[in-house]
């Protein structure tokens, strides 16, 4: 299962990060939509559900790596702890969305904006922590124990 999860990770974070862009209206607006086979991006109500859908898929990924942590308990490195603590504040202000979304809760104008621009910052920011991470070889999440590196 965690082969699977780490073949995916980068398909679904780059699915959702496309789909997160789209939720602004930029494919339609810089032609973007008129490449055959991207039509899609610039159909918001498609968009918003691919994004929705990528975002379950996602929850069910940081579930199992949840739990296998849990199970595991190995610290964490310093870029992990940065990365872990960004996705979690993205899922938060995601989640926080996702409400706003629904069809009987009505938030403030600016609240809703701070919301939109929040989740936008810690995607942006996520992304920068793992290009960091990925171009200085600190792309593990966990140190590894003394009795893992003897074996």
């Amino acid at each position: 299962m965690t082969n699977l999860i780490r073949k995916l990770w980068v398909p679904v974070m780059t699915l959702m990060a496309i789909t997160g862009m789209g939720q602004m209206p930029i494919f339609k607006r810089y032609y973007v939509a008129d490449i055959p086979g991207l039509a899609w991006l610039g159909e918001p109500f498609t968009v918003h559900w691919v994004h929705y859908a990528g975002a379950a898929v996602l929850m069910f990924m940081v579930a199992v790596i949840t739990i296998r942590w849990f199970a595991d308990r190995e610290p964490l490195t310093t870029s992990g702890t940065l990365r872990i603590t960004l996705l979690a504040l993205l899922i938060c202000t995601g989640y926080i969305r996702v409400v706003k979304n629904l069809p009987d809760i009505h938030f403030s104008p600016t609240f809703t904006m701070l919301i939109d621009w929040t989740h936008l910052l810690f995607a942006m920011l996520l992304g920068v922590a793992a290009l960091w991470s990925a171009r200085t070889g600190r792309r593990s999440y966990t140190k590894q124990t003394e009795s893992l590196r003897r074996i």
